[in-house]
């Protein structure tokens, strides 16, 4: 096994940093040899990972967010639990359970099911994130004041190899250039250790507890190589598990205080009541107790209730247990003791829950603890420090590890692992299977990956399927079997005969996985959303800035001063102009952006005595 170092050429133009959360997510961009987390156009640097359809329109985003509450069935979150998953995965059918949008399954594939414009949609993980992708890119193109196409995307450590390509084939259908995936741990502590200037060994543990994600990585930093030792973490437990124990308190309280009645049945109430619990798990950081309150939760029912640190902190236990299982499993994994680490790096905004905090300093209490860089910009600002380093000095030396561990399965039943569970990549390799018949006419290898957890169940990675094999004795055609594990910790793998007097290779039949055409499509479509989007956009702002001039005339034209210097035919004039117009923004619902500036043109015209008495007396 050998370490690849890649030579790739630098991309030209700026590269930004993404970290792409399940709950939230943050742009980074690097200029003048300074990082900057970019914030939205409502001045928002933490930007939600939810994707809102409504009959007009898409809306990523804070806009998004805010339609959860009144429109929970076509408002997407989490999709970040779904990429790179089948339907039949167990986490998948969990979270479906209690998500109030729709998710289908699509020849074994996760999808969304919405109605937006009048029309029922089916959208992939892939497609969603792309879509919060999007928004990304389009917040740092109007900070820079140019177009980006290179970026470095964020992924949970514990990623596997299926995971991390659909986040890379969302970058594509985003219009991004996916120069690297980097795990949000490494992220973080390129964050930290460039700017601490660590010139001497440190290991370091990042606790990185997101809204969606769990992650551990033992990291050594010296200077500016930055090596893994071993991950561990859980893609389906995060804060929004908290928030989802608090739920599940209220709705059986509920249905005990009123006969038996479950709001589960109604997505407007449990989204309502998830807002509310996200608070109060906040809240309960910094008091011992406090309460939920929502008004009119379910028809004209209010609902009320105390909770303490203490029962938030009980229904959470065996969370919490899980956790430390996993940071036990990784130290063991890098073959490291406690006191071993020097430094215990908090990440991820859901660390801020006190208990978590208590946790880790009962287990850490020898390691100095780091509270110095935001909790939830470090991993944008680490994968804006990557992706401005691979457009320009190339100076870091980063070594990660595999996620998982990788076994292969021959006819005969026979599994060898060809990859253990935390080993350095990039890396390349080669097996040499065999047949194992007489006369054996076809051979069919299987790749399973196995758990990088607590667990060591075995999913289906891809297939091999070599036909037409010459009559032969058991054992004398040999197959080489390559594989290697680049440096975003994706598998590539083929199959080659190596008998001198036959020869096929066959690539690799990956599972769930998007084709090319599949990828196109999607890229394609997404540049017809983006610009109907964008079409729709201006059109609202053209008629916005149309009901805001009547508006305005209509406040204006009542004050003493314009009454003195207009006549009372003007003021009839213009009153009646309004009037007609706003009646027919009301009902017109086809007018284009042009209309709209047609209409205003005429408004203008039939009010500007208004205007200009309004400008006289100011």
């Amino acid at each position: 096994m050998g370490i690849i170092t890649s030579h790739e050429s630098r991309p030209a133009g700026s590269a930004i940093g993404i970290d792409l959360g399940t709950t939230f997510s943050c742009v980074g961009v690097s200029r003048d040899g300074k990082v900057e987390i970019v914030a939205s156009s409502q001045g928002y640097r933490k930007i939600p990972s939810v994707v809102a359809f409504t009959n007009k329109e898409y809306l990523p985003g804070v806009a998004a967010r805010n339609k959860a509450e009144t429109n929970p069935t076509n408002t997407v979150y989490e999709v970040k639990r779904l990429i790179g998953r089948r339907f039949s995965d167990a986490t998948v059918q969990g979270n479906v359970m209690r998500w109030p949008f729709k998710v289908i399954n699509s020849n074994g594939k996760p999808k969304v099911e919405v109605n937006w414009c009048g029309k029922t949609k089916q959208f992939t993980a892939e497609e969603i994130l792309a879509m919060v992708l999007l928004e990304m890119k389009k917040t740092a193109e109007a900070y820079l004041g140019e177009e980006v196409t290179n970026a470095v995307i964020t992924v949970p450590a514990c990623f596997n190899g299926s995971q991390r390509k659909a986040t890379i084939d969302a970058g594509k259908i985003a219009g991004l250039n996916v120069m690297r995936i980097i795990s949000e741990p490494m992220a973080a502590a390129l964050a930290y250790g460039l700017d601490k200037r660590i010139d001497s060994q440190r290991n370091v543990l990042v606790f990185d507890l997101g809204g969606g994600t769990f992650d551990v990585s033992v990291i050594s930093i010296e200077n500016e190589k930055f090596e893994v030792k071993a991950v561990g973490g859980d893609t389906n437990l995060g804060g929004g598990d908290f928030d989802s124990r608090l739920v599940d308190y209220c709705v059986e309280t509920f249905k005990q205080e009123h006969g038996g009645i479950d709001l589960t049945t109604n997505a407007i109430a449990i989204s309502r009541l998830r807002k509310v619990c996200e608070n109060a798990k906040r809240t309960l950081s910094l008091l011992e107790s406090t309460s939920i309150d929502v008004d009119s939760l379910y028809e004209d029912i209010d609902f009320s209730v105390s909770i303490s640190r203490h029962d938030f902190e009980q229904m959470c236990s065996d969370l919490f247990d899980k956790m430390l299982a996993i940071v036990d499993k990784a130290l063991r994994d890098a073959k490291l003791d406690k006191a071993d680490v020097h430094e215990t790096l908090l990440v991820g905004g859901s660390t801020r829950v006190l208990k978590v905090q208590q946790l880790l300093q009962d287990v850490f209490s020898r390691s100095k603890f780091i509270k110095s860089i935001n909790l939830d910009e470090a991993a944008a600002y680490g994968s804006a420090l990557l992706a401005s380093d691979m457009t320009n000095k190339q100076s870091l030396n980063i070594l990660e590890v595999a996620p998982i561990s990788l076994h292969l399965a021959n006819p005969g039943g026979v599994v060898t692992t060809l990859i253990e569970h935390n080993t350095i990549i990039p890396m390349k390799k080669a097996a040499i299977p065999i047949t194992c018949l007489d006369n054996q006419e076809d051979i069919l290898l299987r790749l399973y990956g196995s758990g990088h957890a607590l667990t060591n169940d075995y999913n289906l990675v891809g297939e091999f399927y070599l036909l037409g094999i010459p009559s032969s004795s058991r054992g004398s055609i040999r197959i080489e079997f390559s594989y290697a594990i680049d440096e975003n910790g994706i598998l590539n793998a083929s199959v080659t005969n190596k008998s001198a007097w036959w020869y096929k290779n066959v690539q690799m039949k990956e599972v769930g996985r998007l084709s090319k055409e599949e990828i196109e499509q999607m890229i394609n479509e997404s540049e017809k959303l983006k610009q109907g989007n964008e079409e729709q956009r201006s059109k609202m702002a053209a008629r916005n800035k149309l009901e805001s001039y009547i508006f305005t005339i209509q406040s204006k034209i009542k004050d003493d001063e314009i009454w003195q210097k207009t006549s009372e035919e003007q003021r009839k004039s213009a009153l009646e102009m309004c009037a007609s117009v706003l009646k027919w923004v009301e009902t017109d619902q086809v007018a284009t952006r042009e209309v709209y500036d047609e209409m205003l043109i005429k408004v203008e015209r039939i009010c500007s005595p208004i205007m200009a008495a309004k400008k006289d007396g100011s």
